[in-house]
C-alpha cells in the first residue's frame, strides 16, 4: 500500500476551496498543485502557457465531438492524441497524466481539474467538495473582485455551471454529488480554517491506518 496521501478539492466558486487547499498543504507538509499544473503541461507539451490558461477547466465546446469521442472519461490517459484533438482535451489529458505522476511521487493537494476522478484507482485519496451559501459566496466574490453583490452572485452561478459542465463532460459523473466525495464541507458556518482542520484530521486518520 502506498504511503502517499492525496487530497483532491472540488469547490463552488467563492467557497474558499483554494485557500483551504493551501492551508492543508502547508499544515501537513504536502505539495500543493493548482495553477502550477498549467505550467507543467505547457513545458511537457510545448504549447504556450497562455493558450492553456485560456482553456483551463473548460470542456470542449463541440457537442458533436463529444458524441464522437464518447466522452473523454472513456479514453485512457496513456493513449496518444490525434493531431486535431481540441486544445481543451489536450490540456485535460496532459494535466491528468501529470496529476498521476505527481500522486505517485509525493503526498499532494490538488485543486479542481477532476483530480478525484483522475485518481479514482489510487489508494489513500481523500476526495473533498467545498460549498457554501450563495449569499456568503457572493459577498466573498464581490469583495475579492471589487464588484457589486449582484455581479458577484451572477459570476458565481456562471462559474459553478462551467465547472459542473467540465466535470460532467470528462467524467460522466455529477459534480457536487455526495457519492463522488469522502467529505462535503459547508464553509458558511465553520469558515475556511474550520474546513481545513476537518480535512487535516481526516488525513491523519488515513495516515494512521497506513502506518498500522
Amino acid at each position: 500500500m502506498s504511503k502517499n496521501v492525496i487530497v483532491t478539492i472540488a469547490r463552488q466558486f467563492g467557497s474558499g476551496g483554494r485557500e483551504i487547499g493551501e492551508m492543508v498543504a502547508r499544515d501537513l507538509g504536502f505539495e500543493y498543485h493548482d495553477k502550477s499544473l498549467i505550467s507543467m503541461a505547457a513545458e511537457k507539451s510545448g504549447i504556450s502557457p497562455e493558450i492553456l490558461k485560456n482553456t483551463d477547466e473548460k470542456a470542449t465546446p463541440s457537442f458533436l465531438y463529444s458524441i464522437a469521442m464518447g466522452g473523454m472519461g472513456m479514453v485512457p490517459f496513456s493513449h496518444g492524441m490525434p493531431y486535431d484533438t481540441p486544445i481543451n482535451d489536450r490540456l485535460f489529458v496532459l494535466q491528468s497524466s501529470i496529476i498521476e505522476e505527481l500522486a505517485k511521487s509525493n503526498s499532494c493537494v490538488f485543486i479542481g481539474r477532476c483530480a478525484d476522478y483522475v485518481l479514482r484507482d489510487f489508494e489513500n485519496v481523500v476526495r473533498v467538495f467545498i460549498y457554501a451559501d450563495i449569499e456568503k459566496r457572493a459577498d466573498e466574490v464581490a469583495f475579492r473582485n471589487n464588484i457589486s453583490y449582484n455581479e458577484a452572485k451572477s459570476l458565481a452561478v456562471k462559474l459553478d455551471k462551467k465547472r459542473s459542465n467540465y466535470y460532467g463532460y470528462y467524467t460522466s459523473k455529477k459534480w457536487g454529488r455526495s457519492e463522488n466525495y469522502d467529505l462535503m464541507i459547508d464553509t458558511t458556518r465553520i469558515g475556511k480554517e474550520g474546513a481545513a482542520k476537518i480535512i487535516e484530521e481526516f488525513v491523519k486518520l488515513i495516515q494512521n491506518r497506513i502506518e498500522y
